[in-house]
């Protein structure tokens, strides 16, 4: 009888060509749908319905210098007559409800600055088609903005001094929907609250000094119910839920569009518009924001949005 072998060395030789082969092979790459964050103080200003928009009398604004920000959800529309929840999401925060009623969960919200990725998507996930319209809900903003001393302290070895001066000041502030926060940093200084908290909730801290005494302030606070500005330019054929922070702009340039052929990627930079969105009530109208003096904070919300396609 004849024995063969050759065959268990034949086989272990292809199965070896064969992953050296498979190994040798380059990955083809899977394109994704890439968002980025920017912000711009010059963009323009707008109001709930996507208008040009005018401060009103008794308030005060300032530009914030954004650092960092988070999203909730986000939508691509096809149209304005798309309504909300029948577009294609393509992102949706985690939620919670350990504080009682449906919130976001800040413990697990991402975090990011200008220029940031803030959210990726292979493209093969996302259906084939053209959309007009892009939807972003916020959830939360970190800020610095200018603060204003004018109060009289006593400094051991000088006396009681008048100081009047800006101190750089930084906020936190939670605009989306209903949120649950167990504790937040605002920069340095960090917030017990394990709680829900509605739209508009917002913290802040100064730390500065004058002649060496320290002059440090820090404190929280609510925006009025429905003060959120929320910018919808389509609100007549799809609005907003109430106490929603769903920001929407149409893509500059044309829609976006998707053919399930892509090779690269497609970035989306996501401009948010920060022309005067910090606004208070200026109770001696001085222009100058004043908590110490009961200046309320009544409106954090970024006053519009352009996302530009990136083929």
């Amino acid at each position: 009888m004849k024995k063969y072998y050759f065959l268990p060395i034949l086989f272990f030789a292809l199965v070896f060509a064969s992953c050296k082969k498979d190994k040798n092979t380059p990955a083809v790459y899977e394109p994704k749908l890439i968002f980025l964050l920017d912000f711009d103080s010059t963009q323009v200003r707008l109001n709930n319905l996507g208008q040009p928009s005018t401060i009103p009398a008794g308030h005060a604004t300032q530009n914030p210098k954004m650092n960092k920000m988070s999203a909730h959800y986000i939508e691509l529309a096809q149209s304005a007559l798309t309504q909300i929840g029948s577009g294609v999401v393509v992102y949706h925060a985690p939620e919670t409800s350990i504080g009682g009623g449906i919130a976001i969960d800040f413990s697990k919200a991402v975090l990011v600055g200008k220029g940031e990725k803030f959210f990726e998507i292979p493209l093969k996930n996302v259906a084939v088609g053209e959309y007009e319209y892009l939807r972003v809900s916020i959830g939360y903003q970190n800020f610095d903005v200018k603060l204003h001393v004018d109060t009289t302290v006593n400094i051991a070895g000088i006396g009681n001094v008048n100081i009047v001066k800006d101190y750089p000041s930084t906020v936190a502030s939670f605009v989306g929907f209903n949120t649950y926060i167990t504790n937040f940093l605002i920069k340095t200084d960090n917030i017990a609250v394990n709680a829900n908290k509605s739209q508009g909730y917002w913290g802040f801290e100064m730390k500065g000094s004058y002649s060496g005494y320290p002059i440090n302030y820090t404190g929280t606070g609510q925006a009025p119910a429905g003060a959120t500005t929320v910018v919808n330019p389509i609100a007549s054929t799809s609005p907003n839920p109430t106490g929603s922070c769903l920001v929407t702009g149409p893509f500059n340039g044309g829609k976006l569009k998707i053919t399930g052929v892509e090779t690269k990627d497609i970035v989306v930079r996501v401009s948010m518009s920060t022309n005067q969105s910090f606004e208070w009530v200026d109770n001696n109208s001085n222009g100058k924001w004043e908590p110490s003096k009961g200046e309320a904070v009544v409106d954090m919300g970024l006053r519009g949005m352009i996302p530009f396609v990136q083929y």
